[in-house]
């Protein structure tokens, strides 16, 4: 557990999270990458790679297939066989693809706000356009409003994009939520872009159940996005894969894929993904465990020293949701405040879409250390935010 616990400068190594904003006062809780080396497993099959010397076109190999095989079976206990596997160069664009592959221009794609915010760019930037099913809470808790849900089909929605489990409220849904869910799919004939990127991220008492392993109709109407990208700290080798056991669909999708030209992984994200599904379970598991002591520890943290916050418990991801709503600042007046102030960098709520006014959302993926450090400059920001009004 100790390699959790050390501090990587990451400065200067063109990092979106932290060399984005040039203060090197500042504290970096917002991209969601985490600040934990890669598994050592991965860092030696890279480093081969590389003492090999020779970096030619490439392909996903048997053990690869084999590997993503292995991981959803053993980790979700659901089934897949290497026909139904896309392999794409990253989540964000095989949602893209899928929006190209499923649905006409103006179309309806329906989306549960507040949630990650590329999901929107997606469906707007492809000429599509976003209907939002926003969740609710209910007994301190976001759930789907069923009710607006069907609604929301019975106008045409063509296509859904679900986030499973949910960035950033960090729910892990229920498999009698999905079954519900998955339901009404059924019976509108709605197709489902599912991105479980953060399905290994699990936190004790909640399981992850991919959508599409709870019937072969379901199956049938589903796209999967998995990744190890968020798991193992490989975001920026562009690795998934798209569980389509469709055969219609996976042809739809592919020849979108096929037709930007740009849909195989590169030699170092096919040997880091491998890496990942067949030597770093033991390393996930410890992860997980760092993970969730932070997320305990933030979220009491806030609750005690900062009771004029709301945060929610995450069931699953790195992630954890914030009400800021009670200071009563605008987006601009609650950013500045805890940048300039509290010298910290979070993601706006605004950033996910209606829903999310007034929120912040925190990564806990960093060094506890880094974690206690954050929170106490929150906590400052805010009694300094409260003393002047």
């Amino acid at each position: 557990m100790k390699e959790f616990d050390k501090t990587i400068h990451r400065r200067g190594t063109n990092s979106v999270k932290w060399d984005l904003h040039k203060d090197d006062d500042l504290l970096h809780l917002w991209v969601a990458d985490m600040d934990f080396a890669a598994p050592q497993a991965i860092q030696d099959a890279l480093r081969q790679r590389v003492e090999h010397g020779v970096f030619g076109y490439t392909f996903g190999s048997e053990d690869l297939y084999r590997a993503i095989i292995h991981w959803t079976k053993e980790r979700y206990a659901w089934s897949i066989e290497k026909s139904s596997i896309v392999l794409t160069p990253g989540v964000v664009p095989a949602l893209g693809v899928a929006v190209q592959a499923f649905t006409a221009p103006s179309d309806k794609v329906l989306v549960q706000s507040p949630v990650y915010a590329p999901f929107f760019d997606m469906v707007t930037k492809n000429g599509r356009e976003v209907v939002i099913n926003p969740l609710i809470i209910q007994n301190g808790q976001y759930e789907m409003d069923w009710e607006d849900l069907e609604a929301k089909f019975k106008q045409g929605i063509r296509l859904m994009i679900l986030c499973s489990p949910h960035n950033p409220v960090g729910r892990v849904w229920t498999k009698e939520e999905l079954q519900r869910l998955g339901k009404l799919c059924i019976e509108y004939d709605v197709i489902i872009v599912s991105d479980d990127i953060h399905a290994d991220i699990i936190f004790s008492g909640h399981v992850h159940t991919p959508l599409a392993s709870l019937s072969d109709d379901l199956a049938s109407r589903t796209i999967t996005c998995m990744a190890p990208s968020k798991t193992f700290n490989i975001a920026g080798l562009q690795a998934s894969a798209s569980i389509i056991p469709n055969e219609v669909l996976r042809k739809q999708f592919t020849k979108i894929l096929h037709r930007q030209g740009f849909y195989s992984l590169n030699l170092f994200a096919s040997t880091a993904m491998e890496t990942a599904y067949t030597s770093c379970e033991e390393w996930l598991d410890n992860l997980l465990v760092y993970l969730e002591e932070n997320a305990q520890f933030a979220y009491k943290y806030i609750q005690t020293e900062i009771p004029e916050l709301k945060p929610y418990q995450p069931e699953g991801t790195y992630l954890l949701w914030v009400d800021c709503s009670k200071l009563g600042l605008s987006k601009e007046a609650r950013l500045n405040l805890l940048q300039k102030k509290g010298k910290i960098v979070v993601e706006p709520g605004e950033k996910f879409g209606p829903g999310g006014e007034g929120f912040i959302r925190l990564n806990l993926g960093c060094p506890r250390s880094i974690l206690q450090e954050a929170l106490i400059r929150l906590r400052d920001a805010v009694k300094n935010s409260t003393q002047n009004v």
